[in-house]
């Protein structure tokens, strides 16, 4: 790996062979149809050209992913979130990652209609995940508040509300009560609410006069369940459908972004942060009607959840086609190893009553008896000692070494998924019944 210097900026030069892997897959770009559009022949053609090219900057990655995180980050005293380092990384490495103007490309397309650019983020983000000097460099980086967070959180600390599309956050009795609020497609993610969630989280952990925080559904309007409260339906898949599900800025963004945080507290900089790095809090979950795949997955994180007795949990992984986040991280860990099994890769439900919900909520009441419930949960978490304790059981149970490993093969795994026929398939019928 070499390196020269254009106009201030770093160019790695990559090796020929991957050089000349990237002008192949972009001469087949350009000569043939759009993706859907191919014959078997040219299916092939491209797939068998984009292998090449995915072997060679893997091989290099395995190298030098190192190096080349140096160089992105100035030996790691630059903290680049997830869409800024493969910005970067396109800018700085050649042939690397995807450029600007692929990405732009794709997001004009509906899933189907891609390239797939993607993968090859995901090979670049597995090798930088992987490494043990960069890795936990880039999730420090995820720690750290966004700037909107920043923007936002005086307003908060003034106001103790804030609305945002898909969110919003109260400050009552010290305690931040997160409201989802996307009524019309029963908090079904997108990247827009992960966003969100992420300033709400920010925002809770900043905030002196919030010691514990409260995660909720709101009431919804969508037909089926109009007036009642659900906690979440989990990845949306009409957007995912329309091609406005992506690797970094959703799946990847959330896990190592407000989940992440959620374990792991917020990353700050203070005259005291030789006794943590990180400002964290105690969790509650109040789960009405149901918590599906992400909703579920949310559930393992936190510290006490209360369910309605007619709620269900369920990761339903093999019907949708992805991996769940990083549910089968943390669900055998909860539950054991072959109830694990049958949930991700079966679907089964576990219903708040039945005896294996107790590994999944800490209560099952009335719906009624929810609120006194969750504020019974908030009252005892508030203790001195809770934050500590917590920390200490999540030194235990959710290592950041194993946590980095396994986002390191899920960024890989996860964009395979994307492009996966199944998947493509599976949403476009969804899409179609749900239109």
């Amino acid at each position: 790996m070499t390196a020269v210097r254009v106009a201030e900026q770093t160019v790695l030069r990559v090796p020929p062979g991957v050089g000349e892997a990237t002008a192949r897959v972009a001469e087949l770009v350009a000569a043939l149809p759009e993706p859907a559009e191919r014959t078997p022949a040219q299916r092939a053609e491209m797939a068998a050209a984009h292998n090449v090219a995915r072997t060679e900057r893997a091989r290099f990655l395995d190298r030098h992913a190192e190096a080349v995180y140096d160089e992105l980050t100035d030996n790691r005293s630059v903290f680049l979130r997830l869409p800024e380092l493969v910005e970067a990384a396109a800018d700085m490495c050649p042939g690397l990652v995807p450029t600007a103007a692929q990405l732009a490309s794709e997001r004009t397309h509906r899933q189907a209609g891609k390239e797939g650019y993607e993968i090859d983020q995901g090979i670049f983000l597995r090798a930088v995940l992987r490494s043990p000097v960069a890795g936990p460099h880039l999730l420090d980086a995820m720690l750290r508040p966004t700037p909107r967070a920043l923007e936002l959180l005086p307003e908060f600390r003034t106001t103790g509300r804030l609305e945002l599309r898909s969110v919003r956050l109260e400050r009552r009795d010290g305690v931040a009560h997160l409201t989802m609020c996307r009524q019309d497609c029963l908090n079904a993610e997108d990247e827009a609410q992960v966003e969100d969630m992420e300033t709400a989280v920010d925002i809770a952990l900043l905030d002196p006069d919030v010691s514990v925080g409260v995660l909720r559904g709101g009431e919804m309007t969508h037909p089926r369940y109009r007036g009642r409260r659900v906690f979440s339906a989990g990845i949306n898949l009409k957007s995912l459908h329309a091609g406005d599900i992506s690797l970094v800025g959703f799946l990847l963004r959330r896990e190592i972004g407000y989940i992440h945080k959620l374990v792991r507290g917020v990353l700050v900089d203070e005259a005291a942060s030789w006794q943590s790095p990180t400002i964290e809090k105690p969790w509650v979950a109040a789960v009405d009607t149901f918590a599906i795949g992400g909703g579920a997955q949310l559930l393992l994180v936190l510290d006490h959840v209360a369910a309605a007795s007619d709620a269900y949990f369920t990761l339903p992984a093999a019907r949708e086609g992805i991996v769940p986040g990083a549910g089968n991280f943390r669900l055998g860990r909860a539950l054991g190893p072959r109830a694990s099994r049958q949930i991700i890769l079966q679907g089964r439900r576990v219903f708040a009553t039945e005896p294996d919900a107790r590994f999944l909520f800490d209560e099952a009441v009335e719906p009624e008896e929810l609120d006194t419930a969750v504020a019974r949960a908030a009252d005892r978490l508030s203790a001195p000692a809770v934050v500590p304790n917590r920390r200490m059981l999540r030194v235990a149970e959710d290592p950041p070494e194993d946590f980095r490993c396994y986002m390191a093969e899920f960024a890989l795994q996860q964009a395979l998924r994307l492009y996966g026929e199944d998947v493509i398939s599976k949403v476009g019928r969804f899409a179609g019944h749900a239109g």
